[in-house]
Formats: C-alpha cells, sequence, structure tokens
C-alpha cells in the first residue's frame, strides 16, 4: 500500500477496499465519500534509464546519496509532455551535460520492489561529461567490463549486453 492517509482531493481519512467487478480484486485505499469518488490506483512510474555510451565506453554515475563504490545507468522520471526518447535524452544532458546522437529502446522491465517500471535506452552520446549535483562522481567503463544486477535497470544492460556478444553475469546489486 501507499503511505497517503487523507483524501488528495478532500481530506477525509481513506479507507481500504476490495472490488471485484472494478479492480480485480486488488484492494486499493479510496476515499469513503462517494460524492469525491478518489482511488489511489497506486499504478507504477515510468522511469527512463539510459547505456549511455561516449567515447566507447559506458558511463556509470554515482548519486550522491549512494554508498562509495557503487555506480549505475542515467535514469529518470519523464516529465509531462514528452516522449520517453525525449525524457532520457533530457535527463542526460541535466545530468551528465552530454548531448544524445542517437537514442535506441533495448526493452521495459519491471521493478516491482520501488513500483517503477523501466524503459531502458542505448544512447550514444558526445560532449564534455559535467555531472549534476545530485552525482558525485562517474566512470567509463569498457562494455565487457560491466556487471549488470538482477533488478530494474540491470535486466537491460543485460540484455544489451546479450544482443552485443559480450559475456556477463548478474551481481547481486549495483556496485558489488
Amino acid at each position: 500500500m501507499s503511505d497517503y492517509q487523507y483524501c488528495p482531493r478532500c481530506a477525509t481519512p481513506l479507507t481500504e477496499r476490495s472490488d471485484a467487478a472494478h479492480e480485480g480484486g486488488r484492494v486499493r485505499q479510496a476515499c469513503p465519500d462517494e460524492t469525491c469518488g478518489y482511488v489511489h490506483w497506486n499504478n507504477p512510474l515510468p522511469v527512463v534509464a539510459a547505456i549511455v555510451e561516449y567515447e566507447g565506453k559506458i558511463l556509470l554515475a554515482r548519486n550522491a546519496a549512494w554508498p562509495e563504490g557503487m555506480f549505475a545507468l542515467i535514469t529518470g522520471f519523464l516529465e509531462n509532455g514528452e516522449t520517453p526518447e525525449e525524457g532520457i535524452a533530457r535527463e542526460v544532458l541535466e545530468e551528465t551535460a552530454l548531448h544524445a546522437e542517437s537514442v535506441e529502446l533495448i526493452g521495459v522491465y519491471e521493478f516491482i520492489r520501488k513500483n517503477e517500471l523501466i524503459i531502458a535506452y542505448h544512447v550514444k552520446a558526445h560532449g564534455t561529461v559535467t555531472l549534476s549535483p545530485e552525482l558525485l562522481e562517474y566512470r567509463l567503463v569498457e562494455p565487457a567490463n560491466l556487471r549488470p544486477w538482477r533488478a530494474g535497470t540491470g535486466q537491460a544492460l543485460g540484455e544489451w549486453m546479450r544482443r552485443r556478444g559480450l559475456p556477463f553475469e548478474f551481481v547481486e546489486r549495483p556496485g558489488q
């Protein structure tokens, strides 16, 4: 369930309900005020992710909130009114100052633990790397040396490596 306690429309305390006819039997938080009708669907959020190819290597970055040694792909949430392709090009530019030359879909992957749906791309980029304040450092990794993890963006990275004939083994989490 979500962290919502009150209806965002009318401030009535939310209750849990299950309606097999309309909601497939799933338990959802809903406003008990029938004139309001608010239901918190708690749908997965679309997240875009980029395997950024820069100067023949893959750019991995470390978020300021992560432990030392943990690096991952460039990711971000879609903005209202943009396509996933526009969104990932924007995220790469915002987070690394690199410009996308090409954006190629790898696939769509569930990330159930975070209630996200990852739309992953291979982005060839150019420019000079300048990290946003949310990123502390980056690494440029030879594609054959990448170590994808078993969930979320790691599934996309593994698929990208498989398509290129690169051997890989999944690790338990990023940075291992």
